[in-house]
């Protein structure tokens, strides 16, 4: 299965989705950097572009953004886009933020990460893109603030960016944060037109590959996102 969001499925020339611990006929699927030609396969499928090539990244907790014209894997980054139709990007996750963009004629996929967040992989990639807006913006699963507790180093690096008040809890002993608010925050600060957001969280959610909740064996789900003409 997949989970989808109405406003960007309503986006022509597009498809668009974020990748469970299953596929749609309910077999395992892990997407890890061990994934073989058959998964990515029948990720394409329930994508929705059957028999599409992917292209990916080596993703660091970076801000790096580059560009993919072809199958398999860019390089070093946490941004990648595209303006090949027919390509699909997937960015990996187990409780970072995956991030779909959609512009005119082009689409990016970020990884978002809280050094990513921090180290501006948003912002980067949207300068990147610049002039090919106005731009729509899913932000996908991530860990919730309930989940996940921090240390101050954190949130001093995500707040160079945007207030506290829009991604920090310090109700309690230590620090939660929400990192798809931040990302949320960093993408309307950053002007993105229309930002939507698909709200379940890795941790609470048995359907996602959570890294806190399953510890290095964890596998990784993906955010994907095409053109189609």
């Amino acid at each position: 299965m997949m989970f989808v969001h109405d406003s960007m499925s309503a986006v022509d020339g597009l498809v668009h989705g974020f990748s469970t611990t299953q596929d749609r006929d309910g077999l395992r699927l892990d997407l890890g950097s061990n994934a073989k030609p058959e998964d990515w396969r029948r990720l394409a499928r329930d994508a929705g572009l059957d028999g599409a090539p992917v292209a990916f990244s080596a993703q660091v907790h970076g801000a790096e953004f580059r560009y993919a014209n072809g199958p398999g894997s860019v390089g070093e980054a946490d941004g990648i886009w595209t303006d090949v139709p027919g390509l699909l990007l997937a960015i990996r996750t187990a409780d970072c933020v995956p991030i779909l963009l959609a512009g005119q004629g082009v689409v990016a996929a970020i990884h978002a990460g809280w050094r990513g967040l921090a180290a501006g992989v948003i912002p980067s990639t949207l300068q990147g893109l610049s002039g090919r807006g106005p731009f729509h913006a899913v932000v996908g699963p991530s860990i919730c603030m309930g989940c996940y507790e921090v240390g101050e180093e954190v949130v001093a690096g995500i707040a160079q960016w945007v207030p506290e008040d829009r991604f920090v809890d310090r109700s309690r002993t230590k620090p939660h944060v929400d990192p798809g608010a931040a990302a949320v925050a960093q993408l309307e600060a950053a002007g993105v037109s229309y930002v939507d957001r698909i709200g379940a969280c890795t941790q609470c959610d048995d359907r996602l590959w959570s890294h806190r909740q399953e510890g290095p064996l964890a596998g990784r789900q993906v955010g994907v996102i095409g053109l189609t003409c």
